[in-house]
């Protein structure tokens, strides 16, 4: 790995930030301090995240981001699910989201996963 920027992870995940700001657009102007900002946050976590970790000198360090990053993506998952329940998000939409989380995971949990080994 030369940087970050080679990650499929952190590629993966820096698209999706772009999707998260793209949908929380159409979120009511009362949730712009609130669930919007939530959103926005958390999805901006994972691959800042990733890029800190991957910038620091150990793997114990690099590792410990990544756990960070995941902690974020459960986040963002839970703040979709409620969005979906207060209908500022499809069901249909709320899974989409939800199936790219879950393949962010997967690879955040196999890079994580070679760390430790």
């Amino acid at each position: 790995m030369k940087t970050h920027k080679d990650l499929i992870v952190w590629q993966k995940s820096l698209d999706f930030v772009t999707e998260i700001y793209q949908l929380t657009k159409s979120y009511p102007k009362e949730e712009v301090y609130g669930l919007t900002n939530q959103l926005r946050r958390a999805a901006v976590s994972i691959p800042s995240n990733i890029a800190e970790g991957a910038a620091r000198s150990t793997k114990k360090e690099f590792n410990q981001f990544l756990h960070i990053s995941l902690g974020s993506l459960s986040e963002l998952k839970t703040q979709l699910l409620i969005s979906e329940n207060l209908g500022y998000l499809s069901k249909e939409d709320s899974l989409k989201k939800t199936e790219k989380l879950t393949e962010i995971r997967r690879i955040l949990l196999g890079l994580i996963s070679s760390l430790e080994n």
